[in-house]
């Protein structure tokens, strides 16, 4: 039994069709994707005039008010950010360790994904050495080594560890951190730096005394003994001359 052939399709009537339907929908989105992209570019291109301006004002800036500045008008730069060390830095050298350190717990606290991030805990526990709080900057030392291990930061952090532990007498934990370092570092600069380290300490406990220093005289050198004197005669008195001998 023949078939019957299937009806022709008039494809300019179908899309006329299709279009008359689907012509609002279509439109409308047609505009938010322009709008989204002109909203894109603008926005690239006002990020990058901002960061760019937010890096010259870094570069020309040279006191605490003017990265300041910086600071309060390029909050979400990375030249903004990047101030927040400058002034650290800034400060430390004006001796003001307080105000440093509130300056690099602001940063870190902000740009906790920031790479200055060990930087800047590196310069805390820094000032916290020069303000005399070694124990808290050992800790913070050890924090860094242990957070930041495969950084350029964990060995200078564990170097700074050793300095603070050889003023502290604990001869035997700096010496276990040096032969660390060159156990994990032995390649880098910071490996001679522990070597060095390593030979002027001596493997002593603190809760053992020092052995008592030996003369380095050799035997053959030293001043002869005194020659015993014979007991004097009985019924003589001490100090008498003895009978000479026949």
């Amino acid at each position: 039994m023949p078939t019957a052939p299937p009806p022709s399709r008039d494809v300019a009537l179908e899309t006329r069709f299709f279009w008359e339907r689907f012509k609002k929908p279509i439109i409308a989105t047609v505009l938010v994707v322009l709008l989204a992209a002109t909203a894109f570019t603008a926005y690239r291109f006002y990020s990058d005039r901002r960061a760019a301006a937010a890096s010259a004002a870094l570069a020309s800036a040279n006191s605490a008010q003017e990265y300041e500045q910086v600071i309060a008008r390029y909050p979400n730069t990375p030249a903004g950010s990047d101030a927040y060390i400058l002034l650290a830095e800034t400060q430390r050298k004006e001796r003001k360790f307080t105000e440093a350190n509130k300056t690099l717990e602001t940063f870190i606290a902000k740009y906790p994904k920031h790479e200055l991030v060990s930087t800047a805990k590196m310069a805390l526990a820094g000032n916290l050495d020069s303000m005399g709080k070694t124990d808290e900057a050992l800790a913070m030392y050890q924090q860094i080594a242990s957070a930041y291990p495969n950084s350029y930061t964990a060995p200078l952090a564990m170097l700074s560890q050793i300095y603070i532990l050889k003023a502290k007498n604990r001869n035997d934990d700096a010496r276990r951190i040096s032969e660390t370092i060159l156990t994990q570092f032995r390649t880098s600069f910071w490996a001679g730096e522990a070597m060095q380290q390593l030979r002027l300490l001596k493997p002593i406990t603190t809760s053992t005394p020092p052995p008592a220093a030996m003369p380095n005289v050799p035997p053959m050198l030293a001043p002869a003994a005194p020659l015993p004197q014979a007991p004097p005669a009985p019924n003589q008195p001490q100090g008498a001359p003895s009978p000479k001998k026949p």
